[in-house]
């Protein structure tokens, strides 16, 4: 428990067998809960999380679904165990444990439902990311800016984030996006339902033996559909609740008058 509030980390996992202990044992002690999500890896990722010495619940999908699917499994487990807040921390290592409160602090302290990591807040970020992770994770946080209507976010790709319980009942995990573009999508659904949500530094980790999951063309192709999706879905929900506003009061002003 943290300040409170119950706490329940989701580690999503895909082939993590060699870096999953690491992660696990980096787990801060006030953590009530870890949640493993075993995105049907090929190989020893469960037994790893399930021989874990600290309490661990494994989740394994039998096919794989999609890092999003996994976390959105991960969500539906921390929902079910009862906690107040969920945070995501990758299988690879790539999160601090050291930054868990400052994610923490603002839920705490009343100021937001969603907080996100953002590593350009951090010195080193020019320093630690590749270039073309840099180039690439600019252009996507200006494009989810508008796609989102979170004007104030940056480093839409940080996956290292927390969430409150509320806001996830408040959000269809059913249809969050299953693969990359996830922490793009859940930003435009928590804009519809009202969440506020904040950055706060986090550390980037790029260790040597660090490689992307995912090709770049597949990545420029999955996330501007993501983009594309989600702008036109908040535009049409933004036009339908006005439209639903206009027929309202036209309903009022033209409703007969008691006397």
């Amino acid at each position: 428990m943290y300040r409170g509030l119950s706490v329940a980390v989701v580690v999503p996992a895909y082939n993590e067998e060699e870096k999953l202990a690491h992660t696990l044992r980096s787990v801060p002690g006030f953590v009530d809960r870890i949640i493993v999500v075993d995105d049907a890896s090929r190989d020893r990722t469960s037994r790893v999380a399930a021989r874990w010495r600290r309490k661990v619940d494994v989740i394994r999908h039998e096919r794989n679904r999609g890092v999003g699917a996994a976390i959105a499994t991960g969500y539906r487990a921390a929902l079910g165990a009862g906690v107040d807040v969920a945070v995501v921390m990758a299988g690879d290592g790539q999160m601090d444990p050291a930054d868990m409160t400052r994610l923490l602090d603002p839920i705490v302290e009343g100021q937001a439902e969603y907080v996100k990591g953002n590593r350009f807040l951090h010195k080193s970020v020019w320093r630690v990311m590749p270039f073309m992770r840099i180039l690439g994770n600019i252009i996507l946080s200006l494009l989810t800016k508008v796609a989102s209507g979170y004007l104030h976010l940056f480093d839409s790709q940080c996956g290292y984030t927390a969430i409150t319980a509320s806001a996830l009942r408040q959000i269809d995990l059913g249809r969050l996006f299953p693969r990359y573009g996830y922490p793009n999508d859940i930003l435009a659904r928590l804009r519809v339902a009202g969440c506020r949500v904040v950055d706060v530094p986090v550390r980037p980790i790029y260790g040597p033996s660090w490689r992307s999951g995912i090709r770049a063309w597949n990545a420029v192709y999955l996330l501007s559909w993501v983009l594309v999706r989600s702008f036109v879905w908040r535009a049409l929900w933004t036009l339908t609740k006005m439209c639903g506003r206009a027929y309202r009061v036209s309903d009022n002003l033209l409703s007969p008058r008691g006397g």
